[in-house]
């Protein structure tokens, strides 16, 4: 039937139902399309490439599937978990970022709840750290332990409670800070391990150790006089560097130069009682070449220190009337 040949309402009707008829011949083949179309895209998934896929078959693990295009079964038989197992995560405790960058903003408000600590000489600080962590294991992660991401914020703050209760407030805010950081991060990992949480710790790291703000003035006063008795103190160890050693260098140097007199006379004496024990061994043998040899030794070291030198008579009684021999000659 045409319109052109529609003459009345009865053949308006007549028409519409001819088209519902059609419509209708064709419904179950567009619903099965429709099925088929939801089928196929449930069927076709994607893993990231930084994450693995947990795969479950009516609820049960049947395995893990790793990055890229992979197939499974649809309407709900298969149902895949993907789990970013390179990406770091960062927990912050006793702060929160707001906005992340070059100049990182942080929210204003305090966490005292999470990050007031009593330190082992009874004192109170204001700890704030973060802790960096990925997945290494998502079936555990998923399946071995309920709400992980409170586990680790847990454990983490009994675990820095601990540690710095076992330290002074000077060692937790001066020299100990890396030794915390690498026993917290050993002792978290493993409590982990033991829960079976499929976690790792890659970083716990202290940001900012403070005294409460109510008593930080008195403490930098304190801080401040500690200082000041540190600074006496290595002044005084100054003075006494340079004085000691420079003392300790001169008494060395007079035990030495008493030690080389003492030596010199002991080998001198030595000397000369083997030159005595030589010559009387000589004179023994020759007593007048001995005496006679002994005399001209002592003339020859005596002879070129004296001024004015006499040659007597032996048989001259005196020398007295020879005294002015000069003082004639000279007039």
């Amino acid at each position: 039937m045409r319109w052109e040949d529609v003459r009345g309402p009865d053949d308006i009707i007549d028409i519409g139902k001819k088209k519902i008829g059609d419509f209708t011949k064709y419904l179950p083949w567009i619903i099965l399309g429709f099925f088929v179309l939801i089928g196929l895209k449930g069927v076709i998934y994607s893993v990231g490439p930084d994450e693995l896929g947990v795969i479950q078959r009516f609820g049960r693990y049947i395995g893990l599937s790793s990055p890229g295009l992979h197939m499974k079964f649809p309407f709900g038989i298969d149902r895949v978990t993907p789990v970013k197992v390179e990406k770091i995560f960062k927990e912050e405790f006793g702060l929160r970022t707001i906005r992340p960058g070059v100049r990182t903003e942080y929210s204003p408000r305090t966490y005292l709840e999470e990050s007031l600590m009593l330190t082992g000489d009874l004192n109170i600080l204001d700890v704030r750290w973060i802790v960096q962590f990925k997945i290494k294991d998502p079936y555990k992660l998923l399946f071995a332990v309920r709400d992980p991401l409170d586990n680790i914020r847990d454990i983490s703050e009994v675990v820095m409670r601990r540690l710095v209760g076992d330290y002074s407030v000077d060692e937790v805010l001066t020299i100990k800070r890396e030794e915390i950081d690498h026993l917290a991060q050993i002792e978290m990992q493993k409590i982990l391990d033991d829960y079976q949480t499929g976690v790792q710790i890659v970083t716990v790291k202290l940001l900012d150790v403070n005294p409460p703000e109510r008593v930080r003035p008195a403490f930098n006063e304190v801080n401040e006089a500690k200082q000041e008795r540190e600074e006496m103190i290595n002044r005084a160890w100054e003075s006494y560097n340079k004085t000691i050693p420079k003392a300790k260098g001169e008494a060395e140097k007079m035990i030495r130069e008493a030690e080389g007199y003492l030596l010199e006379k002991v080998n001198k004496a030595k000397g000369e009682a083997e030159r005595f024990l030589v010559t009387l061994t000589e004179y023994k043998k020759a007593p007048e070449i001995t005496q006679k040899r002994l005399y001209l030794e002592t003339l020859m070291s005596i002879l070129p220190r004296a001024k004015e030198k006499y040659i007597i008579d032996p048989k001259q009684s005196s020398i007295l009337p020879l005294l002015t021999i000069g003082e004639k000659e000279g007039e």
